[in-house]
Formats: C-alpha cells, structure tokens, sequence
C-alpha cells in the first residue's frame, strides 16, 4: 500500500484511537490524578513533541531540501517559523480554557467552559495530525522501508502521549460536573481533528510534492510551539507551593523514548 491518503488516514487513526483510549480513563478514576502524575505526562509529551519535530520532521525536511538542490537550512527554516506562526495566531484567536484556570484564551466568546476546555487540546492535536500524516505521506513518496518505519515510529510516539492526552480532558470535565459519558465522548472527539489535519496536510503536501519539505517543517515549528507555550509551563507550575521535578523528568523520558523508538525502528 503506497497511497499517502490512505497511511496517512490509518496513522492518524492510530493516535486517535489513543486518544479514545485515554478519555475512557474517565469511567476508572474517581477522583483527579495525581497532580505531580499530571505533571509528569505534560512533561512526557513535551519530550516526544522534541525529538519527533527533530528527527522525525526536520531532519527528513532537510534532506528533502538536499534531494531538490535546495540549501537544507532554508525549507526547515522557513517551515518551522510559519509553523509557529500559525498555532501563535490560533492561539491568540480559537477561544479555549485549559484545564485549572479561570480565564479562557483568545477572542471572547460565549462558548460554554466545557467547549473551550475541549479547544484547548484539540488546539495541541491540530499540528501532531499533521506530522503523523506528513510522515506517513513522505514514506509513500519516498517507497522505502525505513521511511515507513520512520512513520511508524513517530504514530507509536504520539499515540504514547495521546493516553495521557485523553485523560487530560475527560477528567477535567468530568470535576466542571459533565457525565462520565459525555466526559469520555467529548475528550474522544478532541482527538479527531488529528485524521482531519493530517488529511488535509497530506493532500496539499502531495498535490505540490515539492512543498513537503516545507510542511514537515511546518508541522515541526507548530509543535514546537505547543511544548514552549503550554506543556513545559504547566508541567512546572507549583503546586501548594512546591517546586516539582516531575515534569523535567517525564520531558527527559519522552525524549529518550521516541530517540530510541524513531533510531531503533529505523535502523
């Protein structure tokens, strides 16, 4: 199977299912987790958001660039920053609360506390679909074996730090007095718009197949954003007034973790 559409669809269909998985922790866990734990899996995200922007986006961006007779710097460069650019201006206008403060983000809205919540992560989603479908569209392209593994690899990455992903809303969800189910339905939901994104990443990627460079780098500069502007802060933020290391701890382990997986895979 060699159709980018298609392996595109089922690695980002991979992670999504992660995300359900996650969200059903809702019908298991009676109380909040573990603040420190909650902690630990930002922290853990933002590790494997790291080392799958570098090598399993901005690395094959440049070689990409190599193969077209571009200077590798330019598309990684000018990918990532329109990236970041672009989950900046979402940020600032998609109107979304995060789980534990009181003031929403962006444009005011009337949007109940339980939609924004719900924003908020689809708002991280948005550029991980797009660089599991990119990777899946660049291993077709490409028709070799460690590309597609390479995919792979950056699909078990995401799906890792989806469970925890899921969790984050659904839980939350359920202390602002939302059933379980509608908890669990709309934590699953937040993770569709990963297919969405990766879809339409892929099907603008290889309609021009000369831009894939740029929008692997993309996909890397808005990741990137996310883990500075919203994971590691909330991993490190205090809790009862105590400084706590969970976070650079789970960031350390994410990191080796999709390292491992991306070279060993590939290798």
């Amino acid at each position: 199977m060699n159709n980018p559409l298609i392996l595109a669809l089922l690695g980002t269909g991979f992670t999504f299912l992660a995300t359900v998985i996650g969200s059903a922790t809702v019908f298991l866990v009676r109380d909040q987790i573990n603040p420190h734990v909650h902690k630990a899996f930002l922290g853990f995200a933002s590790g494997v958001m790291i080392a799958a922007s570098v090598w399993s986006l901005l690395l094959p961006s440049i070689e990409m660039a190599a193969q077209q007779g571009l200077p590798g710097w330019l598309p990684a460069l000018l990918g990532f920053l329109g990236g970041a650019l672009f989950l900046f201006l979402l940020d600032h206008l998609l109107p979304h609360l995060h789980p534990g403060e009181s003031q929403p983000e962006g444009i005011q809205s009337s949007f109940r506390r339980t939609t924004m919540l719900v924003l908020a992560v689809t708002l991280h989603n948005i550029p991980e679909g797009m660089a599991v479908g990119l990777s899946f569209a660049l291993s077709a392209s490409a028709g070799a074996p460690t590309t597609l593994a390479a995919a792979i690899a950056l699909a078990i990455g995401m799906g890792l730090q989806n469970l925890p992903e899921g969790a984050a809303i659904s839980l939350p969800l359920r202390k602002e007095g939302v059933s379980k189910g509608r908890s669990f339905l709309y934590g699953a939901l937040s993770g569709i718009v990963e297919p969405i994104a990766g879809v339409i990443g892929v099907a603008l990627a290889v309609t021009v197949s000369h831009i894939m460079p740029y929008f692997l780098s993309f996909a890397a500069g808005a990741m990137i954003y996310v883990v500075v502007e919203e994971l590691i802060p909330e991993a490190h933020e205090e809790h009862a007034g105590h400084h706590s290391h969970a976070g650079t701890i789970g960031a350390i382990l994410g990191f080796a973790l999709m390292m491992v997986l991306d070279i060993a895979i590939t290798g």
